[in-house]
């Protein structure tokens, strides 16, 4: 069951999508000088090497960051970031979220993350131990509803399963409601795949129909090869900041052109 590594997968058109709006995500929300609190509940390993054999296995990177990477001015937060992480760990460098999260936060700010694969989280540790970041070996959604509302309040929770296990479609709508309840001003991310087949979209309705005012944006892709089963990517954000919208369209604008 906990046999899915990202690093097949790091750096490909879904990466690129959830990064670039999670990166300006929290530049706008830094720009503010209040603390946060920042929740990862499927942290991975929180840094990969493209150059990587299992990266280079499945071509996804290569038809996905480096394809993209011309789309963001210098001075783009997700541009920074990726600047800043080749300069610490070399060229083929990315960053999962965790580590995006952690170069685009304060040191004013809390950051708790979730991992259960046991490799994936050892490599999250020796990857975060520069940061102050908390991270646990268990269950993200259970650690999420055990935490909320955090301190600060003020801040945003990210949800990027593999949906390896299939029941997550079910369950996610529920749970990401039990956690708005108790947390009804944070921000709350989900990331999911679009798939052929589409079994994102009956979580789609429920979560719609659980949040009506939530925004949605999804981005369509050229599979990354042969017979790949995902042709997009799709973030559903609870109490969206002002501006994602927009920031929303320019990003969709570019993957229009693929």
């Amino acid at each position: 069951m906990l046999s899915y590594q990202h690093i097949y997968h790091a750096g490909n058109m879904g990466d690129v999508h959830k990064h670039a709006l999670l990166a300006w995500v929290l530049s706008y929300m830094t720009a503010k000088d209040k603390p946060l609190s920042y929740i990862e509940t499927h942290a991975g390993r929180g840094l990969y090497h493209l150059d990587a054999p299992e990266a280079a296995k499945t071509g996804e990177a290569a038809a996905g960051i480096a394809v993209a990477e011309g789309w963001f001015a210098a001075d783009h937060p997700y541009a920074r970031v990726l600047a800043r992480v080749r300069a610490l760990h070399g060229p083929a460098a990315y960053p999962g979220s965790p580590l995006l999260a952690a170069l685009s936060l304060r040191y004013s700010d809390s950051m708790t993350l979730a991992e259960l694969h046991p490799q994936e989280f050892a490599a999250l540790q020796d990857a975060m131990m520069p940061y102050p970041a908390i991270c646990h070996r268990r269950d993200g959604m259970e650690l999420a509803l055990s935490m909320t509302p955090p301190d600060p309040r003020r801040g945003l929770l990210l949800v990027d399963p593999s949906y390896e296990v299939k029941s997550d479609y079910a369950t996610l709508p529920l749970t990401l409601r039990q956690i708005a309840n108790r947390w009804p001003v944070g921000v709350l991310v989900l990331w999911y795949p679009i798939l052929s087949g589409g079994p994102h979209q009956p979580m789609l309705d429920e979560l719609t129909t659980r949040f009506p005012d939530a925004f949605r944006h999804e981005v369509r892709f050229p599979p990354a090869r042969t017979g790949h089963g995902m042709t997009g990517s799709g973030l559903f954000v609870v109490n969206p900041p002002y501006g994602l919208e927009a920031e929303a369209a320019r990003l969709s604008a570019h993957f229009a052109t693929l």
